[in-house]
């Protein structure tokens, strides 16, 4: 099942269990706005080249949409629809003023030079600049993009708008980035995991814990989780998988990838088979890299008592079912991966205020929010009698729904 019909089905058992009119339900489904650009560049050798670009817009009713944009070949209208949707959901959860959207542009960034990123960038910035803003839709970076592209955004939406920083998040720090912006998603998964120990009685220290992707998000968790006692056995990415029943020395694992590029040959661990890695003898399983990992196939063979779902959609519908029944805990990605988003607006706030932050108030501010939005979707789950998953979409889809209602949506 791909992402957009997940993500729908998810969105339509949250609706039945709120009881929500079935009008509402529709309007809620259907994007705000999907825009479609075509860019074209000179490149190097000065030959033209067009690329298509495009922003899904899904909802504002609880303030500016917010989302990234990827440049990707495989860009696919139905994924970005389904993460535009999940950005609207997931912005609700962790209760901050934004509604989702998501967009990029459909090349291969690995084939272009920085002057031609930069280019196509600057053209695509000029093609939507007015169909974004402050108050209407910051975007952020994504899958083959980064601090950079974000640079190249703000100074090309400046020459038609003034000197705007609050355009888009994720930016250098020299350039009104924030603090801790970095390490946010990685920060943010491990105080969600605390707090769903915590209602286990349990805590990291002493947990083994297998990690898929050594990406930004896995290897910034994998360090906050070494740091604070938890036992790493297991970690993978695209270049290869190591475990350690005594656990991993993370600092280790993170200097040999820095010098090798690659996670192989550490000798702090031996070599293992990635498809093994997810179904390893493990206290907590947390998939960081791709979606629809946990399938059928492999579910069965879990043998995590808890997945954190730091990736987008690692979970097949299908998978869910028979983790549920095996009673493993899964927290859902729209609540375990929130912290990007989460101090995307902490940015976004420190630039409409011009006033920054030094880091430890930012990652106690990220603290609070993801503690307090673990507490919300547990009180959804009571509510509704209901798992995680459905505690988390029952509690953003009612706070979306709630905002369009008072927003008067039927005039």
């Amino acid at each position: 099942m791909n992402a957009l019909a997940a993500t729908n089905r998810n969105f339509r058992h949250a609706a039945r269990l709120l009881g929500l009119d079935s009008k509402i339900e529709k309007s809620l489904l259907i994007p705000f706005r999907e825009i479609k650009v075509e860019c074209t560049i000179p490149k190097d050798d000065g030959s033209l080249v067009s690329f298509v670009g495009f922003r899904v817009q899904h909802d504002n009713a609880r303030g500016p949409m917010k989302g990234g944009i990827r440049y990707h070949p495989e860009v696919d209208p139905d994924e970005v629809n389904a993460l535009a949707q999940l950005m609207t959901w997931k912005t609700a959860v962790v209760d901050i003023p934004y509604g989702g959207a998501k967009g990029g542009i459909g090349c291969n960034p690995k084939d272009l030079s920085m002057s031609e990123l930069e280019r196509l960038t600057r053209v695509f910035t000029q093609k939507i600049h007015d169909l974004i803003g402050i108050h209407t839709d910051v975007p952020a970076p994504d899958m083959g993009t980064n601090a950079q592209t974000m640079a190249w955004i703000l100074d090309e939406y400046s020459k038609f708008h003034g000197h705007s920083p609050a355009i888009v998040t994720g930016k250098p720090i020299d350039l009104g980035g924030s603090l801790g912006r970095d390490a946010a998603t990685g920060r943010g998964v491990v105080y969600a995991t605390e707090a769903l120990l915590a209602e286990y009685g349990k805590s990291i220290k002493g947990l083994r814990f297998v990690i898929q992707g050594f990406g930004n998000v896995g290897s910034w968790a994998a360090r906050l989780i070494h740091e604070r006692g938890g036992k790493i056995i297991a970690v993978s990415d695209i270049t290869g998988a190591v475990h350690n029943p005594n656990g991993i020395d993370i600092v280790e694992l993170l200097k040999h990838k820095e010098s090798s590029g690659s996670l192989k040959d550490f000798n702090g661990g031996d070599a293992m088979d990635p498809n093994e890695l997810l179904v390893h003898e493990c206290d907590v399983l947390i998939p960081c890299a791709l979606g629809g990992v946990l399938n059928r196939e492999n579910a069965a063979d879990v043998k995590a008592k808890f997945i954190i779902e730091a990736a987008n959609h690692p979970t097949d519908p299908e998978a869910d079912e028979i983790l549920s029944k095996k009673g493993v805990i899964i927290l859902p990605d729209i609540y375990a991966n929130a912290g990007g988003v989460t101090v995307s607006y902490f940015e976004w706030v420190q630039n409409i205020q011009g006033f920054m932050w030094d880091e430890e108030k930012v990652n106690a501010e990220l603290k609070r929010y993801m503690t307090g939005a673990f507490h919300k979707v547990k009180d959804m789950c009571k509510s509704h009698d209901c798992n995680l998953r459905m505690g988390a979409f029952t509690l953003g889809v009612n706070r979306v729904a709630r905002a369009t209602l008072l927003r008067g949506w039927e005039a």
